[in-house]
């Protein structure tokens, strides 16, 4: 008991200042940005669906362009250069409180960046859902040629080619009919004639479908990422494979050409003065503040295609470039400079006072 209460004691007596000097040093830490260079490849895939009557399209209806044959293809339409910015934790600063520099005004973002001092914090976007609280079920349809009696009586595959080539015929001309006025019991207004004729183009589309085939194009992205190492390294070289009959594949694939990534370096080098160290002895040397923004590198980006440039681009990267810390000076006197940075390089993008 009488130990506890000397801890106690001891503790009392020890002034505030020297418990938590520690603590009130250390105030917040931010990080330096890294970059990552993303190419976001578009592709088309073409899936094309033979016609069951194909072989009677230029006989029965004068078609010579239509599908044969069932297959897909693919296509490379475009490649976009892009970045991604994270933080570089193995470059991080520490703002510590200091007499005379309002450090409370330095802005973090939420990934650990500076964003800004003496500015007011960017509202947050919010996205608007489209979803709703209720579940919406998909039912399952059956999709119903418009046959008439004569095509489903046919006994052959010719004959069923035949009745339908009529029946498009027959659509055709009451279309016909109806656009020139010619039929007796035709709809009173202009909206219902619009529907009519709506109708028949629909069905003819269906049966003409059965002769020239059917031909889908969905748009697909294949996306390649690569983060930069440290100031060792000095180029990308990569390459992917790109087939008409597969799209993105292997190597192994002897119908695919190559698609050829290469990215050259640039490193922001610190310039070292011969003066250096006689400035540091110097009493009127500049003071510099911990708030450190990024003077970013960059890559030269080209992207190959059968041995053609498809695109090329320079863009920053912040893990090579060098951290230059802001004089100390800037932050003191009465009027305080509002100073945003870059999101994406760490950057100074303005200062204002």
């Amino acid at each position: 008991m009488k130990t506890f209460l000397l801890l106690l004691l001891t503790v009392a007596l020890t002034p505030m200042s020297d418990q938590y000097h520690e603590a009130d040093q250390a105030i917040m830490v931010y990080y330096s940005p890294k970059t990552t260079i993303c190419l976001d490849f578009t592709y088309t895939e073409k899936t094309e669906t033979a016609g069951e009557f194909a072989e009677y399209a230029e006989e029965l209806l004068g078609i010579t362009d239509a599908i044969a044959e069932s297959k897909t293809t693919y296509t490379l339409k475009d490649v976009e250069i892009k970045t991604h910015t994270t933080a570089d934790l193995e470059r991080p600063h520490t703002i510590r409180a200091e007499k005379g520099m309002p450090w409370q005004l330095v802005n973090i973002d939420e990934r650990g960046l500076l964003a800004g001092y003496n500015l007011a914090p960017e509202a947050k976007k919010q996205t608007k859902s489209t979803e709703t609280g209720a579940t919406k079920s998909k039912l399952h349809t059956t999709k119903v040629l418009p046959y008439s009696e004569e095509t489903l009586a046919a006994k052959s595959e010719e004959e069923r080619a035949q009745a339908v080539a009529k029946q498009i015929l027959h659509l055709r001309e009451t279309r016909m009919y109806l656009i020139g006025g010619e039929v007796e019991n035709a709809p009173a207004d202009g909206k219902a004639m619009e529907l009519v004729l709506a109708e028949l183009k629909r069905q003819e589309k269906q049966l003409l479908e059965l002769f020239i085939g059917r031909a889908e194009v969905k748009i697909l992205h294949k996306e390649v990422a690569h983060c930069p190492a440290g100031e060792n390294d000095k180029r990308w070289d990569e390459v992917l494979y790109f087939s008409v009959d597969n799209g993105f594949t292997g190597a192994d694939n002897v119908d695919a050409e190559r698609i050829r990534i290469s990215a050259e370096y640039q490193h922001q080098i610190a310039k070292k003065s011969s003066n250096e160290t006689k400035a540091k002895k110097d009493k009127n040397a500049v003071e510099f503040s911990p708030i450190v923004y990024n003077l970013p590198g960059n890559a030269q980006v080209a992207v190959f295609y059968r041995n053609e440039l498809v695109n090329s681009k320079v863009v920053p990267v912040a893990q090579f470039g060098m951290d230059v810390p802001l004089p100390k000076d800037l932050f003191t006197g009465k009027e305080l400079p509002k100073i945003k940075f870059s999101k994406r390089t760490g950057n100074v993008e303005s200062i204002t006072k």
